[in-house]
C-alpha cells in the first residue's frame, strides 16, 4: 500500500514539475472581466443590478424589480429615459440565446402608461426575427396585473468582439 502512495506522489511531482502549488492545490487565477454594465452590471456601485432569467418555457428572458425614487421622471414615476434603457438591455439579453454578441442599431419605445414607482414590475424580452446579422428583438415593461405600461422593437446587428473591443482590452 505505501508503495503505490509513493509512486502516485512521484507521478505528481513529475506531471507538475516546475509549478508552484500551496496546501496542494492546483489552483490558476484567472482574471474575470468585471460587468460594470449600468442596468445588470454587479461591479457598477451607481448601476441597477437587475438580474434577467431565461424562460424556456415560454422562450424569453424575465426580469422582476421596483424602481427607488433615483429614477424619477414625473412625479412617483420612472423617467422615459430609464424605461429605455432598461428595455434596450432586456432586447440584448435576448442575443444569448444564439450565442451572438450584438449592439443596438435601432429602437423604438412606445410609452403606454406611466411606470410607477416603488411598485412590483416585470420586464420581458423575446426574439421576433433574425436576418444574417440583424436580430430583431421586442421587449415590455409589465405592471402586477400584467398590464403592458412600454413596449419596445430594436434592431440589432452582431459583431465580432474581438475586433470591436480590442483597445479596450487589458494588456
Amino acid at each position: 500500500m505505501a508503495g503505490k502512495k509513493m509512486a502516485a506522489k512521484k507521478q505528481t511531482r513529475k506531471r507538475h514539475a516546475g509549478k508552484r502549488h500551496d496546501a496542494g492545490h492546483d489552483t490558476r487565477y484567472v482574471k474575470m472581466q468585471k460587468n460594470a454594465c449600468f442596468v445588470c452590471g454587479t461591479d457598477n456601485p451607481e448601476g441597477m443590478k437587475l438580474r434577467f432569467n431565461y424562460d424556456e418555457e415560454r422562450s424569453c428572458y424575465v426580469c422582476r424589480f421596483r424602481l427607488g425614487k433615483r429614477y424619477t421622471g414625473p412625479p412617483g414615476h420612472c423617467h422615459g429615459g430609464i424605461i429605455a434603457t432598461i428595455l434596450d438591455e432586456a432586447m440584448g439579453k435576448v442575443n444569448k440565446v444564439r450565442h451572438v454578441i450584438a449592439v443596438t442599431s435601432e429602437m423604438t419605445v412606445n410609452y403606454l402608461k406611466p411606470v410607477p414607482l416603488h411598485q412590483p414590475l416585470r420586464v420581458e424580452s423575446r426574439e421576433v426575427k433574425v436576418e444574417g446579422r440583424k436580430h430583431i428583438n421586442m421587449a415590455e415593461i409589465l405592471n402586477e396585473k400584467g398590464e403592458a405600461l412600454a413596449r419596445s422593437q430594436g434592431l440589432f446587428v452582431a459583431i465580432d468582439p474581438h475586433r470591436m473591443f480590442a483597445k479596450f482590452a487589458k494588456k
